[in-house]
């Protein structure tokens, strides 16, 4: 582990602090003021716009892939040559991608765009390298959930202020998400410090470790996490489905322009941010993370097939009911799973299990848009969504099979404390 380049409480450490939480920001408000527009840019390039499904999954799956590819490399070359040059790299590869897309005029310039800026979309996980940096451990989670509330701020602005230059143009989006992160370099060349000091450096990198394949190889090794580690695959799936075909479903099913659909994507942020800051705490006290866990997966599998019932039943208040009862229920699978893996490892584990969980789920969202593009376009729009359902099912089993494990695991960890809990969980894993 990294030490601390500067206690927190110096000037220097809360101002780097602060700005890092504007980097956040401004970041994520960058990335998700496109979100909701890339159907409606894409097709103004397409000779048969019934392929449009198809091609925005290319097109988010060629982001997922060189993120998948780039995101390991880039971590450890941050902990080779320093926090801020690797961050500042990310952020310029975001500006050309972003201007890329802005600019237009071929498709193939709107692959381009999306593939220079998944190969450096790496930039959130130097910033929690950043933070890790700068703050003692004992204080890293509070700071790391301040980072993760900043970028669940910019994911609620993003979209709305997409929507809103949308009526300018549905190029201005695309100009103003690269303006954004110009403008968030150059604050942080001027302002932001390098946290990694050169005596706290690698001083080498293998070619082994800059293996994307690395985390997804090594993810189902703990033979105790194999179930809830492919439940998690399995619910990050369909949930790539969804991002690539709700937007097309909504321009399609309901004639919605940029605007109404760029409203629908905020209200998603609102309600996940909601239950991830408000309910999140009381429904686990009430139920923990089993019950929990497994009455969200059936709520996700509904609202699934709520938002799929549009084909049939084109009315607003389908698709309102659908996207909140999916924010909700999504919000809370997320954090039910998070725990139940989280608490069958050991704490020397955690950090190996989350780049596992984070592998698991990209590959999930590199999958699930090209699956999902293809059922839209070849079966139907119904067929997307009923299929996203059974695949969260198929889940949901996952968990159901996992439960005698994490039953007699909780059983014994409630009678056995301090080394006793650690040998526990070392004979577990193998």
């Amino acid at each position: 582990m990294n030490k601390s380049a500067g206690p927190t409480n110096t000037s220097v450490g809360r101002t780097s602090l602060v700005l890092l939480l504007v980097i956040a920001l401004l970041n994520t408000m960058g990335i998700t003021i496109i979100v909701p527009l890339v159907p409606f840019l894409t097709v103004q390039y397409l000779a048969h716009p019934n392929n449009l499904a198809v091609i925005v999954g290319w097109l988010t799956a060629a982001y997922g892939i060189c993120q998948l590819i780039a995101a390991p490399g880039l971590g450890v070359l941050s902990d080779r040559f320093g926090r801020r040059p690797i961050l500042f790299i990310c952020l310029l590869g975001s500006v050309f991608g972003y201007l890329i897309l802005g600019l237009g005029g071929a498709l193939w310039l709107l692959f381009l765009g999306r593939i220079i800026d998944g190969l450096t979309g790496g930039n959130i996980s130097v910033l929690f390298g950043y933070v890790a940096d700068l703050t003692e451990p004992k204080d890293r989670g509070k700071y790391f959930g301040l980072l993760g509330s900043a970028a669940g701020v910019g994911t609620l602005i993003g979209p709305a202020l997409g929507g809103l230059l949308a009526t300018i143009n549905d190029r201005a989006p695309f100009l103003a998400a690269a303006g954004l992160l110009l403008l968030t370099l150059v604050w942080g060349y001027f302002l932001l410090p390098e946290s990694l000091n050169k005596e706290h450096r690698i001083t080498s990198v293998s070619v082994h470790e800059l293996n994307p394949l690395k985390q997804l190889a090594s993810a189902f090794r703990w033979a105790n996490l194999r179930w809830l580690l492919l439940a998690w695959f399995l619910y990050a799936f369909p949930v790539g489905m969804l991002q690539t075909t709700i937007t097309v479903l909504m321009k399609d099913s309901l004639g919605f322009n940029v605007t109404q659909a760029s409203l629908v994507v905020t209200v998603l942020g609102a309600v996940d941010i909601l239950v991830q800051g408000v309910l999140v705490d009381r429904f686990l006290a009430m139920l923990g993370n089993i019950k929990l866990g497994l009455i969200a997966f059936v709520l996700v599998g509904i609202s699934y097939l709520v938002l799929g019932s549009i084909t049939f039943l084109a009315t607003p208040i389908l698709l309102l009911v659908g996207i909140v009862l999916f924010a909700g229920s999504g919000s809370l699978v997320e954090n039910a799973l998070r725990g139940l893996i989280s608490e069958m490892v050991g704490r020397h584990e955690q950090g190996r299990v989350s780049g596992a969980t984070q592998s698991l789920q990209s590959l999930g969202w590199v999958v699930g848009p090209l699956i999902g593009g293809f059922i839209y376009t070849a079966w139907g729009h119904f067929q997307v969504y009923a299929s996203a359902s059974l695949i969260t099912l198929l889940a949901m089993v996952c968990v159901w099979i996992a439960l005698p494990l994490l039953q007699r695991h909780q059983a014994k960890k409630q009678t056995l404390g301090g080394e006793q809990e650690t040998a526990l969980l070392s004979n577990e894993e193998n």
